[in-house]
This record gives C-alpha cells, sequence and structure tokens, in this order.
C-alpha cells in the first residue's frame, strides 16, 4: 500500500453533524473513480459498505484493505463529500500498468519457447509484483533441475507509458554443476550403498546422459530424506532422524559433494500384535493371514503400512466404502521393543448408486459400461472399482481414465462418476524398418481399434521384406451381439523366402470366443489355407522336397487362456496361462495335431522392477497318414523363444544344417525388467533362456540350449518396441556365437 488517505473534509462533517445532530451521517452514493481494464462489479464486490448506513471508519479502512488484496491495484484512496442530506463515498484506485512483452536476456542453453513453458506469467497479465517474482523463482527452479545450481534469474520491469511496461528476466546461468559424490555421516548399520539406492539423487555416471541423473534438485532432495528415514523405520530404527544436507563445490563450481548426517538410534523389535474392531473370531482368523508383522521379529513400517493397506482391502471388498483402520505404535525404549495394535472402524455398508459417464464424445456409453466389474446396487468393492479403471486404460481408447467416488452417508450408497477423455485410436502408418529375420521390411498399416465408437477393430496391413510379403484385412468384435463373445474374421496372403524353399499362402479364418468372468477366455477358430511351394533346391533333403507344390490345410484351434495380468502392455504382476491344440486333416491334403501349453507368471520385486517367468511345452505329430508341412512346426531360436541364436537353430537341421522345424519344443525364459527412463516408458531387462526343439529321432528335454543377454523395452507412442543382445553359452561348430534382434509389436 503506498497511500492511504482519508481527507480531512472527513472529520470536519464528523464534527459539523455531531454539532448539528445526534447521530453520524449517512451515505446517500457510493461511487468508484479509475476503473480502465478491471471490472467494477468486481470492486464494489469488495467494498463492505452499503448505501443508507451510518458512514463507518472502520469499514472504509477494511475496504481499501479488501480491494489492495486484489492485487490490481498500487493505490486506493477514499475521498468523502457532501450529497443529498448525507454524504457520497469515493473510492479513487490507480491500477497497476499492464505487462505488454515477457523476453529472456542471458539465457544460452535454452531458448525463449522453452523458459515460456516454464513460466506462468505472460503478455496482458497485471504487472503484480508477486506474481513476477514467483515465476522467477520457477526459473531457478527450472534451472537448479538442470544442473545450473548457480544460475541467478532478476526480472526487471521497464515502463513504456503510464499504464504498460516491459518484463525481462535477466539470466545468468553459470556453470552445470554435477554430482560428485554423496556421502552419509553417522550411518552404521545401514551401507551407504543400501542408502543410496532409495534415493532418487544419485551421482554422475557414464550413462547419466542418457537417465539425466546426477544433477542436485531441491524438491527430489527433500523426497530422498524422507526415503532414508522411511529406510531406517523399515528397518526397527524408530528414533532415526535425518538432517539438512551439507553441500561442497569443487575449485571450479562444476562439481559438487553432498554429505548428509543421520543419527540411527537403536533398533526396536515387535513385542506383540494386535487387532481391535473386528466382528467375531472367524473375522479375527481371516485378518491374521493377512499380518505380515510377527513378535519377535525387527519392526518394519513398510509392513506395517502394507498391513493397513490389506486391512482396508478386506473390509472394502466386502461394503465398507468408509472403512478406517488406524495403527498404534508404542514404544519401550528400556526395552527396545514396541507394541503395534491395528483400529480398525468398519462403518456402514454401502452399495454401487448411480454410474454416471462423461467425456466419451465418439464411445457409446455401453462400451465404457460393459468393462465397469460392478452394477448399481452391487455391494461396493474397491478393488472391482480398481479393476474397472485398468480394464478402460487397457482399451486404448483414452488418454486419461478418472473414476470419482461419491458416498451418500445417508442412503448407503456409493455414486461412481466415470470420466474419460478420449484420444485417436486410428491410425495411419506408412514406413519402413529392418527385421533381424526378414531384412529390410516397407510397411503399410490403417488401424481403428475403437470403429464407430463401438469397440470394433479394423486393420488393413500390408508388409514387404527383403524375405517376405504379409497382406491381411481383419476384423474384430470383442462384444459380439452385445454379450461377452468374441468374433474375429481375417483374410490374408503371405509369401515367405525359406533358405531351402519359397511358400506363397493364401487363407482365411474364423474366430468365435467367450469371456468366462474376469480371467478365463476360450475360442475356437477355423482355418482354412492354399500354400504353394516352390523353388526346392535340387539337392535337398526328402522331408522338404515332399512338401513340393500345392497343399491345402484345413484345421481347427481350440484355446483356453486364463489372464491376471495388472495390465495388458506392461504388465507387472499377475499370470498369463494359455492352452491350444490344433488340428487339421479332416479335408486338405495335410494333417496334423499340435498343442502348446504357456505358462507366464509377472512377480513384483523391490518397488518398480519385475520378474517375468515363461514356461513352453509343445507337441505334435502327422495325423491321417498325410502330409505335415515344415512351415507348420515348431522353430525354436530367436527373438521370441531363445534369444542369442538364430531363427530355428535350437532345433532339427537338414543335410545342409539349415532349420526345419521340430514337432516337439522345450521352452524357458527368465526376465528381470528394470526402469530406465520412467517418464519415457524406457526399461531394461536381463535375461536367461534355455530350450530346444525335437523330432521322432531325439530324446525330449535332451541337449538343451541355453543363452543370457540383456536387452531394452520402449513402450512408444507408435507402439511397444523391443532390442536384445543375447550370447550362446553353449555354443557348438556351426551355431551363432551372439545375436542382436529387435521388433516393433507385442511382448510375450
Amino acid at each position: 500500500m503506498k497511500k492511504l488517505r482519508i481527507l480531512i473534509l472527513f472529520f470536519i462533517f464528523i464534527f459539523s453533524f455531531q454539532a448539528f445532530a445526534q447521530e453520524l451521517p449517512i451515505v446517500t452514493a457510493i461511487e468508484i473513480k479509475g476503473i480502465k481494464r478491471i471490472e467494477e462489479a468486481a470492486v464494489r464486490n469488495k467494498i463492505s459498505l452499503k448505501l443508507g448506513e451510518v458512514i463507518s471508519q472502520e469499514k472504509i479502512s477494511e475496504d481499501i484493505k479488501s480491494i489492495y488484496r486484489m492485487g490490481y491495484f498500487e493505490d486506493v484512496r477514499v475521498d468523502i463529500e457532501p450529497f443529498e442530506g448525507g454524504v457520497r463515498v469515493i473510492y479513487s484506485v490507480k491500477e497497476k500498468p499492464t505487462i505488454t512483452k515477457v523476453s529472456f536476456e542471458g539465457n544460452k542453453e535454452y531458448d525463449e519457447d522453452k523458459l515460456k513453458e516454464v513460466v506462468t506469467i505472460t503478455a496482458g497479465a497485471i504487472a503484480d509484483v508477486t506474481l513476477v517474482n514467483d515465476n522467477a523463482l520457477r526459473l531457478k527452479a527450472f534451472y537448479e533441475s538442470e544442473g545450473y545450481y548457480f544460475a541467478k534469474i532478476v526480472p526487471l520491469l521497464k515502463k513504456k507509458t503510464e499504464e504498460e511496461v516491459e518484463l525481462t528476466y535477466v539470466i545468468e546461468e553459470g556453470n552445470k554443476v554435477k554430482i560428485r559424490e554423496i556421502k552419509f555421516e553417522g550411518n552404521k548399520a545401514i551401507s551407504s550403498r543400501k542408502i543410496k539406492k532409495v534415493m532418487a539423487t544419485s551421482e554422475r555416471k557414464i550413462y547419466s546422459f542418457i537417465t539425466g541423473s546426477g544433477f542436485y534438485k531441491k524438491y527430489e532432495m527433500l523426497q530422498d530424506l524422507e526415503k532414508i528415514k522411511d529406510l531406517y523405520h523399515d528397518n526397527g530404527y524408530l528414533k532415526a532422524s535425518v538432517g539438512e544436507p551439507k553441500i561442497e563445490f569443487s575449485e571450479d563450481k562444476k562439481w559438487m559433494t553432498i554429505i548428509i548426517p543421520i543419527s540411527e538410534g537403536a533398533q526396536f523389535k515387535i513385542s506383540s500384535v494386535n487387532i481391535k474392531g473386528y466382528k467375531d473370531n472367524k473375522e479375527l482368523e481371516e485378518l491374521k493371514k493377512l499380518i505380515r508383522l510377527k513378535a519377535g521379529e525387527v519392526f518394519s513400517k513398510a509392513n506395517m503400512r502394507k498391513d493397513v493397506e490389506a486391512i482396508t482391502s478386506f473390509y472394502s471388498d466386502r461394503g465398507y466404502a468408509l472403512v478406517s483402520v488406524s495403527p498404534d505404535v508404542i514404544p519401550n525404549e528400556e526395552k527396545l521393543t514396541v507394541d503395534v495394535t491395528y483400529n480398525i472402524k468398519p462403518g456402514d455398508k454401502f452399495t454401487i448408486g448411480r454410474i454416471n459417464i462423461s467425456g466419451n464424445v465418439k464411445t457409446v456409453d455401453k462400451v465404457i459400461r460393459r468393462e465397469v466389474r460392478v452394477d448399481e446396487a452391487d455391494e461396493y468393492s474397491a478393488s472391482k472399482i480398481h479393476k474397472s479403471k485398468r480394464r478402460l486404460e487397457d482399451l486404448q481408447y483414452f488418454e486419461t481414465v478418472d473414476i470419482n467416488q461419491k458416498p451418500d452417508p445417508d442412503k448407503k450408497t456409493v455414486d461412481l462418476d466415470i470420466n474419460v477423455k478420449e484420444k485417436p485410436t486410428g491410425f495411419l502408418t506408412i514406413g519402413g524398418g529392418y527385421s533381424s529375420i526378414d531384412n529390410l521390411i516397407g510397411m503399410v498399416d490403417i488401424t481403428q481399434t475403437n470403429l464407430f465408437g463401438r469397440g470394433y477393430s479394423l486393420t488393413l496391413r500390408g508388409e514387404l521384406g527383403g524375405r517376405s510379403s504379409y497382406y491381411t484385412i481383419a476384423f474384430r468384435d470383442p462384444w459380439f451381439l452385445d454379450k461377452p463373445l468374441l468374433f474375429g474374421i481375417n483374410l490374408y496372403r503371405q509369401k515367405r523366402e525359406y533358405v531351402n524353399y519359397t511358400r506363397d499362402a493364401t487363407g482365411f479364418s474364423l474366430t468365435f470366443g467367450k469371456r468366462y468372468g474376469d480371467e478365463w477366455f476360450a475360442s475356437i477358430t477355423y482355418d482354412i489355407e492354399k500354400s504353394k511351394v516352390t523353388e526346392v533346391d535340387e539337392d535337398a533333403d526328402t522331408i522338404i522336397k515332399d512338401m513340393q507344390g500345392d497343399l491345402l490345410t484345413s484345421s481347427v484351434t481350440f484355446q483356453i487362456i486364463n489372464d491376471t495380468r495388472d495390465s495388458y502392455i506392461d504388465p507387472s504382476k499377475g499370470r498369463r496361462h494359455s492352452l491350444s491344440l490344433t488340428t487339421a486333416g479332416l479335408g486338405g491334403d495335410t494333417g496334423f495335431w499340435k498343442s502348446l501349453l504357456d505358462l507366464g507368471w509377472y512377480i513384483p520385486v523391490f518397488e518398480e522392477s519385475t520378474l517375468h517367468l515363461r514356461g513352453r511345452i509343445g507337441m505334435s505329430d502327422a495325423l491321417f497318414g498325410k502330409k505335415y508341412p515344415l512351415y507348420n512346426r515348431f522353430y525354436v531360436g530367436g527373438l521370441d523363444t531363445i534369444r542369442g541364436l538364430g531363427y530355428g537353430e535350437a532345433g532339427p537341421k537338414d543335410s545342409k544344417n539349415e532349420p526345419i522345424g521340430a514337432k516337439k519344443a522345450l521352452i524357458f525364459n527368465i526376465e528381470y525388467l528394470f526402469p530406465i527412463v520412467a517418464e519415457m516408458k524406457l526399461k531394461g531387462l536381463i535375461f536367461f533362456d534355455l530350450g530346444k526343439g525335437y523330432n521322432e529321432a531325439e530324446k525330449f528335454g535332451s541337449d538343451i540350449k541355453y543363452t543370457s543377454g540383456f536387452g531394452f523395452r520402449w513402450f512408444s507412442p507408435l507402439g511397444p518396441f523391443k532390442i536384445d543382445y543375447g550370447i550362446n553359452l553353449n555354443r557348438k561348430e556351426g551355431e551363432s556365437k551372439s545375436k542382436i534382434e529387435f521388433g516393433f509389436g507385442s511382448f510375450f
């Protein structure tokens, strides 16, 4: 506030009226002067003085303060003059100037467009000092997060006219400061290495240019201090404290060392774990099975938190929408023990009220509603609501899916407001690439995954590679006749050059499937395909020559799938098991049966890492005395089977040592996946593969091949991309030593 002036005239009138009347003057008019850009109504809304009231010095003073607090004015004053038997109160304001331009000086590393993304102030804003300074702090925080710890930001306002100013942020970037070392003082029970693992802040490494790590970020460090404290609490050190980090700089100001003081205190063990608020002994026994904390063990805050979550889930899946679970932790500092009591207040049982859907412009309501795992009037279940959100996200129709829960304690219902933000579901992809199997590839793909907004999928795709070509049109309706039935139809044309022959095929398939609950799916597919095998080498083995010419295959495939994964695209827990059986020979020139058992588990490890275990056993043989084509057999070796080996290399070969496919297959994969850049959805992995393909003359399970290596997974905007480098650990003569392979598409 620059000026606060109420004219002496005010007091003259007060004394005048006191002399000639028994009461203070009445307000007969209120005016506002000086308004140019701000709405007058907005100012009047801040004035508490009313027409017809006795004039009040206290109210006028409060009104001036209220108008100032709006942030639009640099001066406010009040004048009072006689008017129609009372007084007129005049509020005169002087507006702050408008910012006509926001610019930056001294910035070298980041252009003006980038910096404008950081600040919230723009041309046309009021030149409010607080807003200007807040944005200077935002710029400072941005530069610090990028490693410019000594960056200085000074805002300058240049007056153009009485009503307009230009804002310039003068920037002195300074050196980019990297973290050379993170040290800890006072830690004895927990090693520095273990503490560093829980921190987001890290020392600068060779690979840090990829991850963007190795720089000091104040907000990140504050979170790290809490993580360190939680680590100690998870290991029983209830009295542990973490002090403010000290920072030391190198002489050239390019490196820093961070020193974090820690006071560990004593370790506490659990003396007892109690539960209060349960209904009966049966319920108590169920709750005890959920509890991780055990008497005699070291106290863990993380396990206590998981206990609270498990108990909450137990009740919230039984209708108790407002359940409360609060743990009491009572330490005994003499015995270094702690008593833990879980206090449960289930509250009342709730049912699902109205389910409201909004935000869907293209997608019809039923496509969304059929993925929701609860219906109106159902018993409330938190896990089913969470599963509903996950299923809607897995559709890949929406950028965001929000389910807001609105409990009504009077009606004992919870309304669900499902709000979605749609994203484009039609894609036209024209491009090329390189496949480790097919060499150069050109590709055109037109896909609509939400055709007419009804959840239909239509794909037109063409691929042309150095060794193969493939064209298909496919249609899928996952809710055929508005029931949980799958209907699919596929027409395709394929040509591929194998080492010993060339195959040209045209086919048609028809699929019907049905879901059973949330986890089971069964399907039957009929496939009819006409193939022509040509360009067979004259000295090729008999098994290859027997396929030469036209072959008609008529087959039926039965498949059953059990899928509990938490995500189809990037799963972190759950399982996917499948069993398939294909029979061919009822009509056509070929006859065979082929079965594959595929078992897979995703196990969460640590916070964001996943262990993926997968095993496959395949069996097949000829039927009805007909031909069993080589191209229908198992090919073990390559990106999706045994990495580090060539396609089919871990299986039977012909006399020229070329893969010819196997009748039996045994494949095991172990993968450990971990995040590299979470924001980019980039993951790394290490793997160990083993397996083999067999024919009649070989003993099933013998001479297993095994490989190991590492790879990357990138969930790009255009689809998942994978690249793996595998090493053949028990190489024989003529086999690959190692291979780099990559692909674009779904992960197994």
